[in-house]
């Protein structure tokens, strides 16, 4: 595939032809210290909290195991081949977003810009979540869990139980009220350079899954764990010639490996220029699909603990979005064998997770801010 310059190529599986474009950015930016760092950084932004909450409650309610049939097809239609694009735009301009596209074609400049900003303000939507799980964290540490019980300050005793009510009832669960009326008010920032990144990804994108696995293994073994996994995954083939299933699928595969966000590009644009894309492309895709299997296999399993414990259906268990992993994934941590253990390391995973994938390095890639940034950079196309 080739880009623009006729003796200048990035690398699709072979080696490049030549070393780097002839402009100045290229020339100057700084590099990863290693490919490893590369990989675990794109890993790392495309593994999120997505992949906790958002995919084990698509998946079940999209048709159970039937969804990976539509997810699938669609990282292999849609995801691997944008993916692949946005590296090799990176890579190959050495540019963040704004200017990339520009080089590409003056006329895209807005599609960067625009990018920058959507990635700007998702990352305060990162923040927030981030600053709950720091909430959740401290909290984890108390001799007992203060989202176990209906005794606090913040409870309404009146509307309140200490598990999870059916759907016929007024009640809230106390994990609800906690997360409700005494969590909802903290905020806190954090930001990544290359470097730095390069070094902390080390810890924050192999960590959750030390997390993951441990959490699994836990689960496994507790009382209606197996009737939750098979909630999770039993097919409901019927749902595939629903129209939603489908688009659930594409939504899900443009979110969680963060295509259009424009920080694939600023990650690869401090890429060597000969370095190998397709092999990146196919490490990420393949393990963000794997994590979401296996983040699911750990969400249900725990729900299917708490639909025993409390004699419930699962579906009146199971939620979407921030619920699932800071309401009904807190009730269980508070009813484990050595929660005092499992609270904290799970909590520090969401905060590993939510690093890594805030997004800000597209707003922080340089060049993209400055005098500069409303003049097309020089061509070499």
């Amino acid at each position: 595939m080739e880009l623009g310059a006729e003796n200048s190529k990035p690398v699709f599986g072979g080696k490049a032809t030549s070393d780097t474009p002839a402009d100045d950015a290229g020339a100057q930016r700084p590099t990863w210290s290693g490919q490893l760092e590369f990989i675990l950084a794109t890993v790392g932004y495309a593994v999120g909290l997505g992949n906790v909450w958002r995919f084990p409650y698509l998946c079940y309610s999209s048709g159970g195991g039937a969804f990976i049939v539509p997810y699938l097809t669609m990282v292999f239609l849609c995801g691997v081949p944008l993916l692949c694009m946005e590296f090799a735009v990176g890579q190959y301009t050495r540019l963040g977003p704004v200017h990339a596209f520009a080089k590409i074609c003056p006329l895209l400049k807005g599609v960067g810009l625009a990018t920058v900003v959507i990635s700007f303000v998702f990352c305060t939507f990162y923040n927030v979540l981030m600053g709950w799980a720091l909430f959740y964290l401290f909290n984890s540490f108390r001799g007992s869990l203060p989202w176990s019980s209906c005794n606090n300050t913040w409870n309404v005793v009146g509307n309140c139980s200490s598990g999870f009510p059916s759907n016929a009832t007024h009640l809230q669960s106390s994990s609800q009220q906690f997360f409700e009326r005494d969590a909802f008010s903290l905020h806190i920032y954090a930001k990544h350079g290359v470097k730095s990144t390069g070094k902390v990804v080390y810890f924050t994108a192999v960590f959750p899954y030390f997390i993951l696995f441990a959490l699994l293994i836990n689960n496994v073994q507790l009382p209606g764990a197996k009737e939750g996994i098979l909630y999770f995954v039993t097919p409901v083939w019927s749902k595939l010639f629903e129209v939603k299933v489908w688009i659930n699928a594409a939504a899900q595969v443009f979110n969680s490996l963060g295509i259009a966000y424009g920080c694939m590009i600023s990650m690869a644009s401090y890429n060597k220029f000969n370095n190998n894309i397709t092999r990146d492309v196919l490490i990420v895709s393949i393990t963000n699909s794997l994590t979401s299997i296996l983040a699911g296999l750990v969400i249900f399993s725990a729900v299917g603990y708490m639909s025993h414990k409390h004699n419930l259906p699962v579906d009146n268990i199971a939620t979407d979005g921030p619920g699932l992993v800071f309401v009904v994934y807190p009730e269980v941590l508070s009813t484990m064998p050595g929660f005092q253990l499992w609270a904290p390391l799970f909590f520090i995973m969401l905060l590993c997770l939510g690093f890594d994938s805030q997004g800000i390095q597209c707003a922080t890639t340089v060049p993209c801010w400055g005098p500069e940034l409303w003049t097309s950079p020089k061509s070499t196309m």
